[in-house]
């Protein structure tokens, strides 16, 4: 992929004649979601290898979604500060470093502390790398370049257990973060080397100040409703994530190994969904693409609760359900964070470190959910519901009425 995104000759928020690589924005902005899920196929592989109990491997997810949440509050409006290039650097430094301290773990404990170390330093990557796309892309534009990097935190829990199931089962568990160290090692080399400072606009650093931005941030209406639109509506895979394992091998009797397979069915429905607003974007209405996305993500929840009650579901229907939630997914996502970065131009780091601890919020939420009751389908069906609603809820928030002042 050699496409780079270039300013256009504009004033105001944007960087002209600057331009920056469109394939290391997708590789860092992939980092960070492939590095959450590629590890949960090793997780009985490591546990034996460390002698630790289920329980304790399963915290080695928990703390990653919880250190990707908290990171993208801090990078955002560091980057606001310091630039978007040096903060990336240390970003993805610590995920290096810590990737290499995951590799040579002796114990879970070691490896629980790696584990919150790497998902702080990868979530440089999903925040720098919309705040970049936004800093040298006019509206419009961002929307197209934001949907593709948006389409990664989408895809990434879906193509990651696959590849973490090959290395795991022909290697060792110790191979993937071989793996996630070659990566790190590419990204730092490439974004020293190649990507340029996108931020012409930056202010002193002061902890008031970030509460501050925080509070206008959480204070403007339409920031909100977008960002906790697009979060529920982008996260309403990861129930099905979850569960995917019970529905698979538990009810419908099929091999563990193809367990994968049924993930990157969300790949391909968050991919066409993602393409589809890419490609229209610039003929329709941006919000047309939150309502058509979400509505067609929420109708497929509740279809899948009246087939799993019913006693209908089979493989051909799980799979044209989750194909088509997902592509709803991928509508609206892309449309949602790109009208919250615009919210409030000077403000678009911690708009997008904001935007980027609600969506592994969101996720943490409903990967939780789906816990509780007895039958894995339906609690993954009324956890979709539950988040498909307030991702329209939201929607219609942000939407309604006049446009807000910018904060």
């Amino acid at each position: 992929m050699k496409k780079s995104i270039q300013a256009p000759p504009a004033s105001g928020p944007f960087s002209p004649s600057v331009r920056a690589p469109l394939w290391l924005l997708v590789l860092v902005t992939l980092s960070g979601t492939m590095a959450m899920h590629i590890f949960m196929p090793a997780l009985p592989l490591a546990g034996a290898d460390l002698r630790a109990s289920p329980a304790g491997m399963q915290q080695t997810i928990t703390l990653y979604v919880v250190g990707l949440a908290f990171g993208q509050l801090i990078y955002g409006p560091v980057s606001d500060t310091i630039g978007r290039k040096p903060t990336l650097l240390v970003g993805l430094g610590l995920y290096l470093v810590s990737s290499v301290f995951a590799l040579f773990a002796p114990t879970l404990e070691w490896l629980l502390a790696a584990r919150l170390a790497q998902a702080l330093g990868g979530a440089a990557g999903i925040t720098l790398g919309r705040s970049i796309v936004r800093d040298i892309s006019t509206p419009e534009r961002a929307t197209k370049d934001l949907a593709l990097l948006n389409l990664l935190t989408l895809v990434g829990p879906g193509l990651s257990p696959i590849l973490g199931s090959f290395l795991a089962g022909q290697f060792g568990w110790r191979s993937i973060y071989v793996f996630l160290v070659g990566i790190a090692a590419v990204m730092v080399l490439c974004a020293w080397r190649l990507l340029p400072e996108t931020n012409q606009n930056r202010s002193a650093l002061a902890f008031g100040k970030i509460a501050k931005d925080y509070g206008r941030l959480t204070a403007n209406r339409r920031f909100v409703g977008f960002m906790l639109g697009g979060a529920c509506s982008s996260t309403a895979l990861y129930p099905y994530l979850a569960t995917a394992p019970y529905i698979v091998h538990g009810q419908l009797n099929l091999p563990i190994s193809q367990i994968g397979w049924f993930a990157a069915v969300t790949i391909v429905g968050a991919s066409l969904g993602s393409s589809l607003t890419r490609r229209l974007v610039g003929r329709l209405q941006t919000e047309l693409f939150l309502y058509m996305g979400v509505c067609l993500s929420l109708s497929m929840a509740v279809l899948f609760l009246i087939v799993q009650t019913m006693g209908w579901l089979n493989v051909p229907l799980l799979i044209a359900l989750t194909f088509t939630l997902t592509m709803g997914a991928g509508m609206a996502s892309p449309a949602a964070l790109s009208r919250s970065l615009s919210v409030a131009p000077g403000l678009t780091g911690s708009a997008a470190g904001l935007y980027g601890f609600g969506q592994m919020a969101a996720g943490a939420v409903g990967t939780r959910l789906v816990g509780y009751g007895s039958d894995p389908a339906i609690a993954c069906a009324l956890v979709q519901i539950f988040l498909t609603l307030a991702g329209l809820a939201a929607f219609r928030m942000a939407t309604r009425g006049p446009a807000a002042a910018p904060a």
